[in-house]
């Protein structure tokens, strides 16, 4: 009796959605001067009629059988290609629906009909969608039928199941920043505000030195980030700038990673890696930026386009948000020019369109593909969500843009929650973030020269006015450029051309965040503070005495590690002893061990520079274009947080570097696969 009662339920709702889209195809045909299902003499209603059912029944049967064999043929396109070729092949779905009608007189231009498509096809998709949350036994059908299972294929019979983990990464909210959005009685997050007044503990931590996602996911997903001193660096032996989001840099770092620790990964048991610079030794990686440049099955990173863009209902969707995004930055941009905001930074150019890949591509794709991942019964999915960072780097971590951002990922929280009650096994929900950002003004802005144009001054080199381009540290170019199928850059000259002869090499300067790092490509190995003041002695006093600057790192020939500050301060790390005032006291009672564990690492740069903080706002200066920033240390970018579920065990109080955090994730799931097994058929637990 089920069975027919389902059968006859999956009925009604497809003559609901052949009804509208009926009713769709006439009112466009009424609307739309260059659509006709009818002779431009005219024909009775009743032709008129039986040409927009029959039309619209054999559009909606192409679109289930035809559509997801074409993207599938298609996925290896760019991704903006692919959304184009969505509507096209839409519109040629409907074009050939049409022609296969019989006596029709349907006439549609090319342009009308990739229009009158999407409109069906959102209409088709709404109504489905509404009688199925009526009927959660279809609910369970269609989230299922989206996770890979086929129609054909009965449901998994009840078996048992110890629980899975999603961790769900919000990349670049601090954990005060989450802590306002969830509190008040209207919160930005009320499902995560939710989470945590139940089911789940809010947990601080701290981060290393180099607070960039970089370093951070790296020991996350890989237990190790040793030699990460910051989102790019040069390397001496080689020549060359490690970038984090290029697919080579990444996959350079993630293979030193692997060797370093002896173990593929987090994930590398029944693992699923979505939206990641990094695997994590996961076999099953989507979206993820080290193996962007791999093919074979199984091994795409970009195969999550397809889970996704097989709807074309949904690509309809996507491409009405992208556009409505590209507008609201513009919108919001120009709005913060009028009003004479400050600090701000440029956003024109590419960003509108990397703001509305990050906030609504990369977001709703990763969220579809983390889906299917818990209904298919993954034991662990690790997925990055990096719309707040973008935003936050060029309109700051606080205001009404961000709030938007923040509203929009709680929606994802909630739908990959909701999926969790239609899995084959219960699923622990971990949220956690690798970073906060820092509020400021750029250093360039605040002071009228970049830190590179303070280094070629105090080295004797000519200063030169005009700026190399340099791409920003944000994680969603390098996501962008991978899935654009864009090849990837060559890498930036560390050095520019035409330095004069007899010079020398000039400074290799570069940026994270408001860490800089400084490296003498003609002094080998680690340049002492020795060689730097015998070759360049303004530099160091230049440096160290800047207002913008907190502290300047440099390797001592007698004392070790060596942090400078303004007025002749000095902190030694190797011993502790101080002299004047402590450079490092305004970052915290962690920075002297975080800044005494990067000067070991064999690719610290030659000088590492830390701008200065504001020890009462938290404010600091980027070296980049950003006004929320991160990368180095001073205000909330060291603040990340956890949210997890009270049924595991608390992480350690005072949890400092991304290392200790990738403990306490293999701990939660040593937990998981401990607790006792359930059959699916049982009362589900509150989902954590």
């Amino acid at each position: 009796m089920t069975g027919w009662r389902n059968a006859g339920r999956a009925a009604l709702r497809v003559l609901a959605v052949w009804a509208v889209s009926t009713v769709t195809m006439a009112a466009l045909a009424l609307a739309l001067p260059d659509f006709r299902i009818q002779a431009p003499d005219g024909e009775s209603f009743t032709h008129t009629g039986r040409t927009a059912v029959l039309g619209a029944g054999a559009f909606g049967l192409l679109s289930a059988l035809v559509w997801p064999w074409l993207v599938r043929a298609l996925l290896l396109v760019p991704a903006v290609a692919l959304g184009s070729l969505v509507f096209l092949l839409n519109g040629s779905l409907l074009w050939i629906a049409l022609s296969a009608v019989p006596d029709s007189h349907s006439e549609a231009g090319p342009v009308t009909a990739v229009v009158v498509a999407a409109v069906m096809s959102v209409a088709a998709s709404t109504t489905s969608t509404f009688l199925a949350l009526r009927d959660p036994g279809a609910q369970g059908r269609r989230l299922r039928r989206m996770a890979g299972w086929r129609t054909t294929r009965a449901a998994p019979a009840p078996q048992a199941h110890t629980p899975g983990i999603v961790f769900l990464q919000l990349d670049g909210i601090g954990h005060d920043v989450l802590a306002e959005a969830i509190a008040g009685q209207s919160p930005v997050m009320p499902t995560v505000a939710s989470l945590h007044a139940g089911s789940h503990r809010l947990t601080a931590w701290e981060t290393d030195w180099s607070s960039q996602t970089g370093a951070v996911q790296l020991a996350l997903l890989h237990g190790s980030n040793e030699d990460v001193p910051a989102f790019r660096w040069y390397e001496k032996e080689t020549g060359e700038v490690i970038i984090s989001n290029r697919p080579s840099s990444a996959a350079e770092l993630q293979r030193r990673a692997v060797a370093r620790t002896g173990d593929p990964g987090l994930l590398s048991h029944d693992g699923a890696s979505r939206g990641n610079l990094f695997t994590g030794g996961a076999a099953q990686a989507a979206l993820v930026l080290s193996v962007a440049a791999r093919r074979g099955r199984g091994r795409r990173s970009r195969a999550g386009y397809f889970a996704y863009f097989s709807d074309p209902a949904r690509a309809s969707r996507t491409a009405a948000s992208f556009t409505g995004e590209i507008v609201r930055e513009i919108g919001q941009s120009l709005g913060a020019r009028l009003r004479g905001e400050r600090p701000r930074v440029a956003r024109g150019g590419l960003y509108p369109f990397i703001r509305a890949f990050a906030t609504v591509v990369q977001r709703d794709v990763v969220t579809a593909v983390v889906v299917g991942d818990i209904l298919t019964g993954r034991t662990t999915v690790y997925a990055d969500l990096v719309a707040y960072d973008e935003v936050a780097h060029h309109s700051g971590p606080y205001g009404r843009d961000t709030r938007q951002v923040l509203a929009s990922l709680d929606r994802c929280v909630e739908v990959i929650a909701r999926a969790t009650a239609y899995a084959p096994r219960p699923y622990h929900l971990v949220l956690l973030s690798d970073h906060g950002q820092s509020h400021g003004e750029t250093f360039e802005s605040a002071f009228g020269h970049s830190l590179e144009q303070l280094v070629r001054t105090g080295a004797g080199r000519p200063v030169r006015r005009t700026r190399r381009r340099r791409e920003s540290g944000a994680e969603a170019r390098g996501v962008a450029r991978a899935a654009f199928h864009r090849p990837e850059a060559p890498p930036e000259p560390p050095t520019p051309p035409g330095e004069e002869a007899g010079r020398g090499t000039a400074p290799v300067v570069l940026a994270s965040g408001n860490l800089g790092l400084i490296s003498f490509p003609d002094l080998p190995g680690r340049a002492g503070r020795g060689d730097v003041e015998r070759r360049y002695p303004s530099l160091l006093p230049i440096l160290r005495d800047h207002p913008g600057i907190g502290f300047v790192l440099v390797r001592d020939e007698r004392h070790g590690p060596v942090v400078l500050g303004a007025d002749g301060a000095e902190h030694r790390l190797g011993t502790g002893e101080i002299i004047g005032r402590d450079p490092l006291a305004p970052f915290g009672p962690r920075a002297a061990a975080a800044v005494r564990r990067t000067a070991a690492f064999p690719h610290a740069a030659d000088l590492m520079v830390n701008s200065s903080v504001d020890p009462d706002t938290g404010e600091v200066h980027a070296f980049e274009e950003q006004i929320g920033s991160h990368g180095g240390l001073g205000g909330p970018q060291n603040r990340a947080f956890l949210l997890s579920p009270r049924t595991l065990s608390p992480p350690p109080s005072g949890t400092a570097g991304a290392e200790a955090v990738h403990r306490v994730l293999r701990r939660w799931q040593r937990e998981a696969a401990a607790q006792p097994a359930r059959h699916s058929d049982e009362p589900a637990p509150t989902r954590g």
